[in-house]
């Protein structure tokens, strides 16, 4: 599987759901799974189902905030990315992620699909985000 951006957040994104601005914008989180099977391009919103356990690992349900780096654009291609995030002292494995606007009816953004199982014993679990430019951002729109 590879990264997934539901149908629910390019309709959503286009009806006004979603401000990505990095002052005053909404507010993302990001929720780490055992299995994103589960989680295609029909997901609308977060789900606890195959979420980390939260029983011994210093893992909250809902995952943590994200950092909005904000809106930009080059070469007519805009985008969003978010700054890296750490899960401190925790104990857990994960093989995906689900970000996602928090409050309301916690609308779907973008399926990650970490390659494999990623582990963190008694430590940091860091989900590292690509580059901020047109070319590397986790989200990016342009010319086809």
């Amino acid at each position: 599987m590879a990264n997934v951006i539901p149908d629910s957040f390019k309709t959503d994104l286009l009806k006004g759901t979603f401000n990505f601005d990095s002052s005053g914008g909404s507010t993302f989180k990001l929720a780490l799974y055992t299995d994103i099977s589960g989680l295609t391009t029909s997901t609308t919103a977060f789900t606890t189902s195959n979420e980390v356990s939260t029983s011994g690992t210093s893992y909250s349900s809902g995952g943590n905030t994200l950092t909005n780096n904000g809106v930009a654009v080059s070469s007519n291609i805009a985008f969003v990315d978010f700054a890296d995030l750490t899960f401190s002292s925790v104990t857990l494995s994960a093989v995906g992620a689900l970000i996602y606007k928090s409050g309301g009816s916690n609308e779907a953004v973008l399926v990650l699909d970490f390659g494999g199982t990623k582990t963190a014993t008694n430590g940091d679990f860091v989900v590292q985000f690509p580059t901020a430019s047109n070319s590397a951002a986790i989200i990016r729109l342009g010319n086809a």
